[in-house]
């Protein structure tokens, strides 16, 4: 657009950008009343559609950065996220409190010291020769025996080398030559034991050693040369041989009465899969499929139909199942932690310390013998519950709903979120409270987890998909075992000579 000034001069502005004082001051002797009236309304609109947009953007901006700083500001200790995550920022607070025990063994407890044994495989004497007072020779003398002491160690020859020849006879009588057979699993001129092949898939399934390192262990602590590939034939071998044990160990779970499930992410090659975790104090269950939710519970066959209580985090996924349902209750002492810490909201700390009371006077109740709190308790219990929820949500009113909606709900604040938890799955939450049997937390679940993300930590995650089911199975097998205190080695023997080991049911 051009201008012409009183001086002649002239000056071309851009369409929609700002007049220069200059060119303003000479151009408004030119307008009239009415032209300069709706430039500036034209102008006061602008201005006004701009501050509104600026504004606009100022909230998004804040409730951004208030975001981002209640991210940065959870940690193990007041989220669910794991301590590998945390950051050094912030030391992480463990819930527990101090018991007032010394430390040590507490009064009762068995020791486990070190125990002589009856029959010891190599006995050594020290003679006295001579008489330490007189120096008479004293060889010849009868001698007893006082004391003695054992030390316990790794033997010499660390492997011990079976031949087994087979005989052949000629018949004296129609001359024909008979040869005996070799036991079925000695197939090679030289092989490695079952022995061996226990210990090396013990190593990587059970204790989570690579293969390689495995493989090397083997070598300076054995002189064992097991290459990676027969550390995995004999990993597969004992995989298929477990397969009638897994199938047992799901049909036992299915029908128990309490279960923990859980599920953690795990790398396979270059993508990454979900292992889940159907526990018990007695039987674990490990099983990888590329989802998380329900159709990862379907494809595992042990959720479906099952009729005792499914412990769990709250996953929305569990809650379409008909069974009962208990939440974890340390993953909400950890979400109050961060309410009461870093928002500032007194009401968390006391719900905080509501459920701590009644974890401590279940307890109690069962010191005592009792199988239920009285009535009266559980009404108080109650009672204090939910003023604490009421307080909750006068401290979160529900979020303003935007002038222009663009589908979905409105994001809400995390205590809300939290407390619409504890509203909604109330009796969930509380159910510890009412059934004895119900734990307070998923911690076993969590516990049967944990050393999957040792192998992840160690190994890095697995190459293929079999590679992880096979030690699914194997897991499942060797952490069953252990809860209920059988030999892993042994049974692991056992397993590979294709006689496995059951156990309880």
């Amino acid at each position: 657009m051009l201008f012409t000034l009183s001086r002649g001069k002239s000056v071309t502005i851009q369409k929609g950008s700002r007049l220069p004082l200059e060119v303003w001051c000479d151009y408004t002797t030119c307008m009239t009343k009415d032209e300069e009236i709706a430039h500036l309304r034209h102008e006061n609109e602008t201005l006004r559609e701009g501050l509104k947009q600026a504004l606009l953007a100022i909230d998004f901006l804040q409730a951004r950065v208030q975001d981002l700083e209640q991210q940065q500001a959870k940690d193990s200790h007041n989220s669910h996220l794991p301590p590998s995550s945390d950051r050094f920022v912030r030391p992480p607070k463990s819930l527990r409190q101090k018991s007032g025990k010394q430390p040590g063994g507490q009064p009762g407890h068995r020791g486990h010291s070190l125990q002589q044994v009856e029959v010891p495989d190599e006995i050594l004497v020290h003679p006295v020769e001579n008489c330490e007072q007189c120096q008479q020779d004293l060889r010849e003398q009868p001698a007893t025996y006082p004391e003695r002491r054992q030390v316990l160690e790794l033997p010499e020859k660390r492997l011990w080398v079976r031949e087994h020849r087979v005989q052949e006879k000629c018949c004296p009588r129609c001359a024909h030559v008979t040869r005996a057979r070799f036991p079925s699993e000695v197939s090679a001129p030289a092989q490695y034991g079952r022995g061996i092949a226990s210990l090396a898939v013990y190593l990587v399934e059970g204790q989570a050693v690579p293969y390689a390192r495995a493989s090397q262990l083997l070598a300076d602590v054995l002189g064992v040369q097991l290459s990676a590939g027969s550390i995995a034939r004999f990993v597969e071998q004992c995989h298929a041989q477990l397969a009638p044990i897994e199938d047992q160990l799901k049909t036992a779970l299915h029908t128990s009465a309490l279960l923990h499930h859980d599920e953690t992410p795990m790398r396979v090659g270059r993508d990454h899969r979900w292992v889940h975790v159907t526990a018990s104090e007695r039987l674990t269950h490990y099983a990888a499929h590329p989802k998380r939710g329900g159709e990862a519970l379907d494809a595992i066959g042990i959720l479906p139909g099952f009729e005792g209580t499914a412990v769990h985090a709250g996953w929305t996924p569990y809650q379409g199942y008909g069974c009962q349902h208990a939440l974890c209750n340390v993953h909400h002492l950890r979400e109050l932690t961060f309410v009461e810490e870093d928002l500032q909201q007194p009401w968390a700390g006391q719900m905080k310390a509501l459920l701590l009371e009644m974890k401590a006077a279940v307890e109690q109740a069962k010191a005592a013998g009792h199988h239920a709190l009285e009535v009266l308790a559980l009404g108080r219990f109650h009672r204090r519950y939910e003023a604490l929820l009421a307080e909750g949500y006068l401290a979160n009113p529900p979020p303003v709903p935007p002038k222009k909606t663009h589908g979905g709900r409105t994001k809400q604040h995390p205590a809300r979120n939290l407390l619409d938890r504890l509203s909604t799955y109330k009796w969930q939450v509380l159910a510890f409270l009412l059934d004895f049997r119900v734990p307070f937390s998923n911690n076993q679940a969590e516990r049967d987890l944990r050393m999957l993300k040792v192998q992840q930590k160690v190994s890095g995650g697995f190459r293929t998909d079999q590679g992880l089911t096979r030690f699914c199975r194997i897991r499942s097998y060797l952490s069953t075992l252990r809860k209920q205190g059988l030999p892993l080695l042994s049974a692991l023997h056992h397993t590979l000579a294709g006689h496995p080991i059951f156990p309880a049911f």
